[in-house]
């Protein structure tokens, strides 16, 4: 345990499925899902009105904005910095802030150290910058494994590491949530900010993922 919230994991071998999918719905999405349209057809609910604020949090309000940050990283070395020293003030500097996003920390992945952020407790999450958090971050299994078993749930996500690469897995609190910097990828040099924030992904901003490479299906 490191006295800053980090736990490193050394890279080892694993021989974890990779076939579990991750985007299935569980019960609860279900019966929110049903509640959703007899709501709608009772007329209590307007769909293009939650149809506005569900695109609202999960692409204007959502992990589009961390990609944008991560895009400004990337490309300006002044920017980068500030966001490892004061990662609050220079996401709010892009107009990125409110609830759960009062304290932020960027933990940025490099050739030796990769990253990776839960919530032991609950699912503190930053939604200014990610969105509203998929149903896996919140739920049990992940929450225990991510500290237990890091590399087995990267496995789990079909994120192959360099042999020898440790792993850091942050705890997020009520009092700070973390953002994770993916490295850039090669062959990028020529793109501009927008272009590279398409290659950003909300998983490889919590860790669980690896950004897009040039050329690669949305």
């Amino acid at each position: 345990m490191l006295a800053n919230g980090g736990i490193i994991f050394p890279m080892s071998q694993h021989d974890h499925p990779h076939g579990e999918d991750h985007s299935e719905l569980d019960e609860t999405e279900i019966r929110v899902r049903a509640l959703q349209s007899l709501l709608t057809q009772k007329g209590y609910v307007d769909p293009a009105a939650l149809d506005v604020l569900i695109d609202t949090y999960q692409r204007r309000i959502g992990p589009r904005n961390g990609a944008r940050v991560v895009a400004r990283a990337w490309s300006d070395p002044g920017f980068f910095d500030w966001l490892l020293r004061d990662a609050t003030a220079a996401i709010a500097s892009m107009h990125y802030t409110g609830r759960q996003g009062e304290h932020m920390v960027a933990v940025p992945n490099t050739d030796e150290v990769h990253n990776m952020v839960v919530c032991t407790l609950c699912s503190c999450y930053p939604w200014p910058v990610l969105g509203l958090p998929p149903v896996w971050y919140k739920s049990a299994p992940y929450r225990s494994r991510a500290v237990r078993d890091p590399h087995g749930v990267l496995a789990d996500f079909g994120v192959v590491l360099p042999e020898g690469k440790q792993v850091r897995v942050w705890d997020s609190t009520a009092e700070v949530r973390y953002l994770v910097i993916p490295q850039r990828p090669a062959g990028t040099e020529g793109l501009d900010e927008q272009q590279l924030s398409e290659l950003v992904t909300r998983d490889s901003m919590i860790g669980t993922g690896l950004p897009r490479t040039p050329g690669s299906a949305a």
